[in-house]
């Protein structure tokens, strides 16, 4: 007895048909007949699919145009990046201010042009600008006093206000600092300091020592420099 079994690889399944005798032979071609016309229409049937997508394909491609694929953005990490509001931008300069290097150990006198008045002005500024400040020929726009404040305390409150003041456009101000009356000794602790530090500021174009009826040794009236300049 033998087995006839196709060994092509198709869709269809082979026929298996037992051989007993010589008149099964007709049935083998029958069967190997019907096998083959099997694989022609499964062949014919595949070459139509393929034909229908290439051109469902087409027809996409003319309708679309030229394409690009698109960027896979879900791998990309964007870093927003957050203002500051003005309100925080104002805060950190005024913390800025409070850190500002005012030295207490400088030597004023290495600056100061002095005079029986101890009016300061700039290198190249001429005298006729302390003249004039003296005479009161700036109005006073805006004061600081610093009466009853410890010596950190006044430093810093002076570096904001003049900051501040320069800031706003402000030309002149007076800062008081008091005569001394009330300390140890009776002596002006905050006098020298005050003129040091205005000397260390850069918005500082000059200043004079007060007139009596704006507070005489007890004050100082500063002129800034303009705010475009």
């Amino acid at each position: 007895m033998s087995v006839f079994k196709s060994t092509n690889n198709t869709n269809a399944a082979a026929p298996v048909v037992k051989v007993k005798a010589l008149g099964d032979l007709k049935l083998i071609q029958r069967s190997i007949l019907e096998f083959n016309q099997l694989r022609v229409q499964q062949t014919r049937v595949q070459a139509q699919e393929f034909k229908q997508v290439s051109s469902d394909k087409d027809l996409f491609l003319r309708a679309a145009g030229a394409v690009k694929p698109l960027l896979d953005n879900r791998s990309l990490l964007y870093k927003v990046e957050q203002k500051m509001p003005l309100s925080m931008h104002y805060q950190e300069d005024e913390k800025a201010v409070m850190r500002e290097a005012i030295s207490n150990e400088f030597d004023v006198s290495t600056l100061l042009e002095c005079d029986e008045l101890l009016s300061f002005r700039r290198p190249g500024v001429g005298p006729e600008v302390t003249r004039k400040l003296r005479r009161g020929e700036w109005s006073i726009q805006r004061q600081l006093d610093l009466h009853g404040l410890r010596r950190d305390d006044a430093r810093e409150a002076l570096g904001l206000f003049i900051r501040e003041a320069h800031r706003q456009g402000i030309r002149c101000v007076r800062v008081v600092h008091g005569k001394g009356l009330g300390s140890l000794g009776k002596a002006p602790i905050l006098k020298s300091r005050v003129q040091g530090w205005l000397v260390q500021k850069n918005e500082v174009l000059a200043f004079v020592q007060a007139k009596p009826a704006d507070g005489g040794a007890g004050a100082v009236v500063v002129l800034l420099i303009p705010a475009w300049g």
